[in-house]
């Protein structure tokens, strides 16, 4: 993740274009956090699903996904409105 904070010590956060550029990357971190979580929760479950002959892990997985996509979207979010400030 990008380091927001100026080189003047006292973080706050770059100024013009390259402070859009942090922004704009913060929230495609927001838009694609959980669908990426799902994703991915989908893919281990259901690998996991044919190699145990099992058919909730993939279920699981999603769940699993979701939350860790809504986790990173709370600290992204955090972190963009404490630099905002």
């Amino acid at each position: 993740m990008a380091d927001d904070r100026a080189q003047d010590g006292k973080g706050t956060g770059a100024k013009g274009p390259l402070g859009d550029l942090v922004k704009a990357e913060s929230m495609i971190q927001l838009a694609i956090a959980l669908p990426a979580g799902c994703l991915i929760g989908w893919l281990i479950g259901a690998w996991l699903d044919k190699h145990f002959h099992q058919s909730w892990i993939s279920i699981a997985g999603i769940v699993l996904g979701a939350i860790a996509g809504f986790v990173q979207i709370f600290t992204t979010a955090a972190r963009f409105l404490k630099n905002s400030k």
